[in-house]
């Protein structure tokens, strides 16, 4: 038995091409000579996917059509070496055909195999997006009338240097090979039929000839790949991303000192078009020249321009594992619609500090109350930004120089007038 498999039995049923995908992934994997430890496989749902309990590797199940995003992210963050592989139905595959376009244009090192049987399944033999015209399934008796994607073309035109279509019939083992010691992106479309749904529907149907009927093209697809996309573990444990193009951000310098030796939650709520959003990067980003963590995430209604803006913000010395705030050290309230939006919270606080504007009533509340007037002292545009260099220079939690030079680094830098930095009060 192989050190890949746990149970050599499969749950598929008998004559499914499922059988030789699996046999033939273990096969690729034994002649590659990694161990199960180095392999992360990624289910979809579907019938494909309770093979999971099968594989000695780490396995994770996914949503329907989610598998290849969920694997995009864990190839993103792991090193160099682990496999990666994404076992995906044809229906999977059609709900999730951005994220294999995405992966594939980002060149993300993973290898997507695609169990193409026609149909969905495992949910009683309704037509996928990969369906070819003609073929009959439950819901279609006389045959689809629209074609199907070519799956394998679009994938190759995203970028993905390297894509296979195969039968899935016997030993392909060595195409699951080169997919899996391609530098980046790699798919192979293995084609089936489904012997519960599909030869039901479609008696005395043979697999190759269906794929001639329908211009299913074998082969495989090759070009130079380009930089694989990952993220690089920093000196404590941070991540960012590498590679290029729009996402390989420059690493932020520290160039101050905090004496924060903790973890510092903020919350600062406004109005839409007040820049709070802005200010709150403008934070983290001070934070991180400082040597901290930070993490920052925004709420504000679907219309964003109107209503009220909410950001969350934690700065730490250690890495940050989960961004969620429950109970703040520290809450800012610059306008009326912030006030609503975060009332609630407010009054639950029984701990921390809260900031709010002159202008505004102060809410029952357990926190120490501050009362600063920022609108009156720079207007609503520039109040979220004043106020967080208030409490800033008040709690002396960064130095004002951080801050200052995050601003003058930000898109703000020719519309903030740095007098504001000059007092506080």
């Amino acid at each position: 038995m192989s050190v890949f498999l746990i149970h050599p039995e499969l749950p598929f049923c008998k004559g499914c091409g499922h059988h030789h995908v699996v046999r033939s992934t273990v096969k690729a994997l034994e002649a590659i000579g990694v161990k199960p430890t180095d392999v992360i496989l990624v289910t979809d749902i579907g019938c494909h996917g309770i093979v999971d309990a099968h594989f000695a590797t780490h396995t994770v199940h996914g949503l329907h059509g989610r598998s290849v995003a969920l694997a995009a992210g864990i190839a993103m963050g792991i090193p160099p070496g682990k496999k990666v592989i994404v076992y995906i139905g044809d229906g999977g595959a059609t709900i999730g055909l951005q994220h294999i376009l995405e992966a594939a244009r980002m060149n993300i090192d993973l290898t997507v195999v695609v169990h193409n049987n026609m149909l969905y399944g495992m949910t009683g033999g309704q037509p996928s997006s990969l369906t070819p015209r003609g073929f009959r399934t439950a819901i279609t008796p006389q045959g689809t009338s629209l074609p199907h994607h070519d799956l394998c073309r679009l994938v190759y035109e995203a970028g993905a240097p390297y894509v296979a279509r195969v039968l899935g019939v016997g030993d392909f083992s060595e195409i699951l090979r080169q997919a899996l010691e391609t530098d980046g992106f790699a798919l192979v479309e293995v084609l089936e039929l489904c012997t519960s749904y599909g030869l039901k529907w479609n008696p005395g149907l043979r697999l190759k000839a269906l794929a001639e009927e329908a211009g299913y093209a074998l082969g495989v697809w090759t070009r130079p790949p380009s930089p694989v996309f990952r993220l690089r573990v920093g000196k404590e444990g941070s991540l960012r991303p590498r590679g290029e193009g729009l996402l390989d951000l420059p690493p932020v310098a520290v160039r101050f000192s905090s004496p924060l030796e903790g973890r510092w939650t903020l919350i600062l709520s406004g109005s839409a078009g007040e820049g709070v959003q802005q200010a709150a990067e403008i934070l983290a980003r001070a934070a991180m020249a400082t040597g901290l963590h930070a993490t920052k995430k925004g709420s504000y209604p679907v219309t964003v321009g109107v209503g009220f803006s909410t950001a969350e913000v934690i700065l730490s010395r250690s890495p940050i594992s989960y961004h969620g705030v429950h109970e703040p050290d520290a809450v800012i309230i610059t306008s009326m619609d912030g006030l609503q939006n975060q009332e609630d919270r407010i009054r639950r606080m029984r701990r921390g500090v809260l900031w709010i504007d002159a202008s505004l009533p102060v809410p029952e509340t357990g926190a120490e109350i501050q009362i600063r007037d920022f609108r009156g002292r720079v207007g609503a545009r520039h109040a979220a930004l004043y106020a967080i260099w208030t409490v800033l220079q008040e709690m002396g939690i960064l130095p004002p120089a951080a801050l200052r030079e995050a601003v003058q680094e930000s898109p703000l830098a020719d519309r903030v007038p740095m007098e504001i930095f000059a007092s506080h009060g």
